[in-house]
This record gives structure tokens, C-alpha cells and sequence, in this order.
């Protein structure tokens, strides 16, 4: 399966203003939201890609391999799970460097086009022939 590469940088925009609002307001239920977006893009449902197909109409240039995107929205996911944890169990060491670390990642995408969860991807299946 192929993926606009402009939604995904679109996609990742969105994650890093969710991402920031969590640090600043440290609301657990805007990043149990987000974990729920990351959730559907593991998936190939994100709401965001959504959202970016309806504003878009124009054909993409570029379609990128989806696992890799995919994978990335899993680490979005376990960090975004990682700091509820942390917001719920009161930790807030935890919490704000869950978020920071995903906010992190997300705005390596956003910016510069540099999917760091896709990197990831790429290196285990390096690593890990088995698992192609």
C-alpha cells in the first residue's frame, strides 16, 4: 500500500500542535485523543490523512511504502500510552518526557520531512531479515 507523502507531513503538523498543547495545558484527555489517533494510523485510518484528503484535491507526486509511517505511528502510540501513564499515576518525569519525546519525533516530521519512527523501521528490517 502506497500514502500521499504530503498527508503524512500534514499528519505530523497536527500531531506536533497536539503534542505541544499536551506539554502546556497537561491534559491527559487531549493525549488519550492523540493516543487514539496514533492508534487509527497504525491501522491506515488516521484522522488526520482524513482530514488532509478532504482539503486536498490534487494528485500526490510522491506515494511512500506505508509500513513505514505505519511502524512510526506505533511508536507515536507507545509513547502517547506512556505518558497517560504517567499523567494518570501522577509521574510527571514520566509524563512530560513521554510527550516531549513524541512531540520531539513529530516535529522532525513536520519540519524537515524526517520521519524519525520510519528511520527505525527501516534499520530493524536491516537488522532483522526475518521480519520482511
Amino acid at each position: 500500500m502506497q500514502v500521499d507523502s504530503r498527508a503524512l507531513r500534514f499528519t505530523a503538523t497536527v500531531t506536533t500542535v497536539v503534542l505541544a498543547l499536551v506539554l502546556v495545558t497537561g491534559s491527559a484527555w487531549l493525549l488519550a485523543a492523540q493516543a487514539v489517533a496514533f492508534a487509527l494510523g497504525v491501522l491506515g485510518l488516521s484522522p488526520y490523512g482524513m482530514i488532509f484528503k478532504g482539503i486536498v484535491k490534487s494528485p500526490p507526486k510522491e506515494l511512500e511504502d506505508a509500513a513505514p509511517p505505519r511502524f512510526a505511528q506505533g511508536v507515536g502510540l507507545a509513547f502517547a500510552l506512556a505518558g497517560l501513564v504517567g499523567y494518570v499515576a501522577q509521574i510527571t518525569p514520566l509524563a512530560l518526557g513521554a510527550v516531549a519525546a513524541a512531540l520531539f519525533a513529530a516535529f522532525l516530521n513536520a519540519a524537515f520531512g524526517f520521519c524519525l519512527g520510519c528511520e527505525m523501521f527501516l534499520i530493524i528490517r536491516r537488522l532483522l531479515p526475518a521480519a520482511r
